[in-house]
């Protein structure tokens, strides 16, 4: 349903969506899919006649962000969490971390 949602570039109404998956869901199903969703904050809505039209909050890179974010606010020690992140890393992964700390890239928001 995400996927769909960020291949139209533009909000579209539950029905669109519906339409856009080619599956055989309810109306029902997609309305409630699409709530949760808002309501985790994975999608904004927008009201449009008597329906909202959805559209995600993020691309993939930026929705994974905001997962790996959540999963560290959910932690006491951040520092420990962060470093045992690190060590865990590819030695390409930990290159490409420091460059984009070495460069400032890394602390840009929403990107």
């Amino acid at each position: 349903m995400l996927s769909a949602l960020q291949a139209a570039g533009v909000a579209l109404s539950p029905g669109e969506v519906r339409d856009r998956l080619g599956a055989d869901l309810a109306y029902t199903t997609v309305v409630t899919i699409l709530s949760r969703l808002h309501d985790k904050g994975v999608l904004d809505r927008r009201k449009v006649g008597r329906a909202y039209a959805y559209a995600p909050v993020a691309d993939e890179p930026g929705l994974a962000a905001r997962r790996m974010a959540r999963v560290l606010d959910a932690e006491a020690d951040r520092e420990a969490v962060l470093a045992r992140f690190v060590s865990g890393l590819s030695e390409s992964d930990e290159e490409l971390l420091r460059r984009m700390l070495g460069d400032g890239t890394a602390g840009e928001r929403g990107t």
